[in-house]
């Protein structure tokens, strides 16, 4: 048996409530993409929480914007699918918006 007492679970309870929402998903949004763009002072992540989703809308700058999307929307929907994985850890139903 472990010696875990009630006051170590309270701690961690009081953790999770301080939590951003979707905050695994902006991250991992922003390290992806900081990583792909040429300009990665020009990426932006705006986020708009709702009860158990999270919407998080991309910028970059114009001259990234097609490697951002890639052929046929490839890299976008490969963006989509890793966050929204991210967002499923956390518990969490993550969308990505790429803005103009």
């Amino acid at each position: 048996m472990s010696d875990v007492t009630d006051d170590q679970f309270d701690e961690d309870d009081a953790d999770d409530a301080n939590r951003v929402v979707g905050g695994l998903s902006k991250n991992v949004l922003n390290y992806l993409a900081t990583s792909i763009v040429e300009e990665a002072d020009g990426v932006v992540v705006e986020t708009e929480e709702r009860r158990n989703s999270v919407t998080l809308r991309l910028h970059v700058a114009p001259s990234d914007m097609g490697r951002v999307i890639g052929r046929r929307g490839r890299v976008a929907q490969a963006i989509r699918s890793v966050v929204r994985a991210a967002g499923a850890k956390e518990g969490v139903d993550a969308t990505v918006d790429i803005v103009d």
